[in-house]
C-alpha cells in the first residue's frame, strides 16, 4: 500500500495565546512495501507527522492517501493501520495469546472471524515473532524485547494496510535493540508491508530504512537512501546530525588553511576565514607531519569499539576536541597511549557555506 502525503502542516496553540508551528507543509511519497524512517531530534515534528498519518491527530491542511483512498478525514479505526508504541501498551491482565487476538475478537460480529480462524491467525503470528511457546504467559512474565514482539504481532493481526511505529525500540537496552532491528528488517522483507517508523537514533534509521526522512523544526531536510544520506548530505544540519563531526576553522590564503601553528592544504577553497568539517574516519594519525598537513595533536582518551579504536584528540589550535577512528592495526603500529603526541592528516574536508555542499578533493596523506 503506497502512502501519498501532500502539503500536510500543523500548528499548535490558540488565537491570542501564541502558537507553535509543528509542521511546515510537507510532501512525502512512500512506495508500496517501503520501510521509511522518520529521523530527527526532539521537536523536529516526526512524531506529529506519524500521528497525523495514523489519524490520531488532524492536520491543519493538506491531504493523505493510502493508495487511491483519501484518508485525510477518515477516523483512525477505519484507516486500517497497525500502530506499535514505544512502551508496548499491552493489556497486563491478558495472556500473550489474548493480547494478539484482541483486535480480532473486538471486530463487529458480522466481520469477526470464527474462533478457529482467530486461533490459527494468532498462532501463526506468534510463530512468526518466535513466541509460540509463550502464548499463555502474561506480559509481566516477558522481557522487554519479547513484549515489543507481542505488540508488533498484535498490530499485524488485523492485516493492516500500513504499519506505523513510534520509537519502537526506545525503551530497550542496546543489545536487544540491535537484535530486534535485525529481526524487524527480516520480517519486513518476508511480509513486504508498508511501514513508517519514528526514531532519533541515527544508526537505527540507517540500518532499518529503505529511505530516511531527516526532519528539523517541522521541515524535511532531506529524503534519501541511507548510503546517499551519509555520503551526499543536502546541508550542514544533515551532515552534523548523522554521526560525529570534527570542525576545523582558520584563515585560508593561497589554498592553505592556518590556525596557530597548524596548517593544512585545502585545494579549491578561496581566501578568507572558513570552517571546514570532517568525520572521525576521515582522519589518519601518524608520528610525523607531511607536506600537505601539519596538525599536531595529543591523545586524551582511547576507546576500543568493535573493529575500530576511537581516539580523542586535543590541541591548542582546536576549538574543541577531535575524534578519530582508526584500525586496530594502526593503533598497534603507533603504540598509542594517553598523552602521546601525534599528527592528524585529513583525507577529506567538507564545507557548507556555499550554495551547494562541497566535499573537497581527496587530500594526499602520503
Amino acid at each position: 500500500m503506497s502512502i501519498h502525503i501532500s502539503q500536510i502542516d500543523k500548528t499548535y496553540g490558540y488565537k491570542g495565546h501564541g502558537h507553535t508551528r509543528a509542521l511546515e507543509p510537507i510532501d512525502l511519497d512512500i512506495h508500496d512495501g517501503e520501510l521509511i524512517g522518520l529521523l530527527g531530534p526532539s521537536g523536529s515534528g516526526k512524531t506529529t507527522l506519524l500521528r497525523i498519518v495514523a489519524g490520531l491527530e488532524q492536520a491543519d491542511g493538506g491531504s493523505i492517501h493510502f493508495g487511491e483512498r483519501d484518508v485525510t478525514h477518515v477516523h483512525v479505526r477505519d484507516r486500517r493501520i497497525g500502530f506499535v508504541f514505544q512502551h508496548y501498551a499491552l493489556f497486563r491482565h491478558m495472556s500473550v495469546f489474548d493480547n494478539v487476538a484482541f483486535g480480532l475478537t473486538a471486530m463487529p460480529r458480522a466481520q469477526r472471524p470464527s474462533s478457529g480462524e482467530i486461533r490459527t491467525r494468532v498462532m501463526q503470528l506468534l510463530e512468526m515473532v518466535r513466541l509460540q511457546d509463550f502464548a499463555e504467559r502474561f506480559p509481566a512474565q516477558l522481557s522487554g524485547g519479547q513484549q515489543q514482539r507481542v505488540s508488533l504481532a498484535r498490530a499485524l493481526a488485523l492485516k493492516p494496510d500500513v504499519l506505523l511505529l513510534d520509537e519502537p525500540f526506545g525503551a530497550l537496552d542496546a543489545k536487544v535493540r540491535q537484535e530486534l532491528r535485525r529481526w524487524l528488517r527480516h520480517l519486513h522483507e518476508e511480509l513486504h508491508f508498508t511501514s513508517l517508523f519514528v526514531t532519533h537514533d541515527q544508526e537505527e534509521a540507517l540500518e532499518l530504512s529503505d529511505r530516511v526522512v531527516v526532519m528539523s523544526n517541522g521541515r524535511v531536510e532531506q529524503i534519501a537512501t541511507p548510503d546517499t544520506l551519509y555520503r551526499q548530505p543536502a546541508n550542514r544540519f544533515v551532515f552534523e546530525f548523522l554521526g560525529d563531526v570534527n570542525r576545523l576553522e582558520g584563515d585560508i590564503e593561497e589554498e592553505v588553511l592556518t590556525c596557530g601553528n597548524a596548517r593544512v592544504a585545502v585545494p579549491g577553497v578561496e581566501n578568507g576565514r572558513q570552517e571546514l568539517l570532517l568525520r572521525p574516519h576521515e582522519i589518519r594519525l601518524d608520528e610525523q607531519p607531511n607536506a600537505r598537513a601539519h596538525l599536531p595533536v595529543s591523545v586524551t582518551a582511547v576507546v576500543p569499539v568493535g573493529a575500530e579504536v576511537r581516539i580523542e584528540l586535543e590541541a591548542d589550535w582546536l576549538g574543541e576536541p577531535w575524534l578519530a577512528t582508526i584500525s586496530h592495526a594502526d593503533f598497534e603500529r603507533l603504540a598509542i597511549t594517553r598523552g602521546k603526541r601525534l599528527f592528524a592528516q585529513p583525507s577529506r574536508l567538507h564545507r557548507f557555506d556555499t550554495p551547494r555542499p562541497q566535499t573537497l578533493a581527496p587530500l594526499s596523506v602520503s
